[in-house]
């Protein structure tokens, strides 16, 4: 079985060892093939999206999109409001899943803040419930705050310290707080003949 998942540039160096890894355990007796169509910043939108969608379907089983609510631009609400946009943009499609991280990937990180502070060198408290950080302070930038104000002296680098946030952890801590999250790991899952988290 193939799934191309449509992503964000950054978000795929980041996140996408840690999901593989996931998908093994998972699935160790499934022979899946997930392949990222990373975005150099965000994903498509309108037409162009729906065009992308149908070129991978000709060679996939299925397609698999993965947004951020905040985009840089005011296009989504919240990640409901994401995934209507995108499902209808793709039209209807059996083959085409939209997804969207609450408010941005980074919420999906924050179940492990105590590594978060551990690699900023600071001793920040928890911004609150990892899905509930929103559009004005986004957990990007909860993350970017910690890093500026840590020890260690160095930017937060998405493609790069995510991944180290990430680093042998079992992204089923993180699903059980982040409903979003969950949604979209089961959604692979279920395509694949898996069981649900």
């Amino acid at each position: 079985m193939k799934i191309v998942l449509l992503i964000e540039g950054k978000t795929e160096q980041a996140f996408l060892p840690t999901l593989r890894q996931f998908l093994q355990q998972r699935l160790p007796d499934r022979m899946l093939r997930l392949d990222p169509a990373p975005y150099d910043g965000r994903l498509a939108k309108e037409g162009r999206l729906k065009r992308d969608v149908e070129r991978h379907l000709r060679t996939a089983d299925f397609v698999v999109a993965l947004t951020d609510v905040y985009t840089g631009d005011s296009d989504f609400i919240d990640a409901g409001d994401a995934k209507r946009k995108m499902r209808g943009w793709v039209g209807p499609n059996e083959r085409f899943f939209a997804h969207a991280a609450q408010y941005d990937f980074e919420a999906w990180l924050l179940p492990f803040w105590a590594e978060i502070r551990r690699l900023a060198g600071h001793n920040m408290g928890a911004p609150g419930t990892p899905e509930s950080v929103n559009h004005t302070r986004p957990p990007s930038v909860r993350i970017k705050e910690i890093f500026r104000v840590g020890s260690r002296g160095k930017d937060y680098v998405k493609a790069r310290d995510a991944h180290k946030i990430l680093r042998d952890k079992n992204l089923e801590d993180s699903a059980k707080q982040c409903p979003e999250l969950k949604e979209f790991l089961n959604t692979i899952l279920r395509l694949c003949g898996g069981d649900c988290l």
